[in-house]
């Protein structure tokens, strides 16, 4: 009788187990779709992504360029995306 007391332990741990890994897999997903792992909210992005294309095309996809580029032509920045960089 104590192997398939055994048997059912193991497989109630099991199932917690899995249960735990689904539900981290499922927190970290969440967790990445709202970020959408890029820099920056979906509004800045909004706002700087028509002068990234216009001055910065050459730096994609390098954000860290990216930024820097548009640190340095600043003073060519639409209003929306310059008010992104005063924040």
């Amino acid at each position: 009788m104590a192997i398939p007391r055994l048997r059912s332990f193991r497989f109630s741990h099991v199932s917690h187990a899995l249960a735990l890994v689904g539900a981290l897999v499922l927190l970290g997903v969440a967790c990445a779709s709202a970020n959408d792992g890029r820099p920056g909210t979906p509004a800045q992005r909004k706002a700087c992504t028509p002068d990234v294309y216009r001055l910065c095309a050459g730096e994609i996809p390098s954000v860290s360029k990216i930024t820097a580029c548009l640190r340095k032509k600043r003073d060519r920045l639409s209003e929306a995306c310059r008010a992104v960089f005063e924040q």
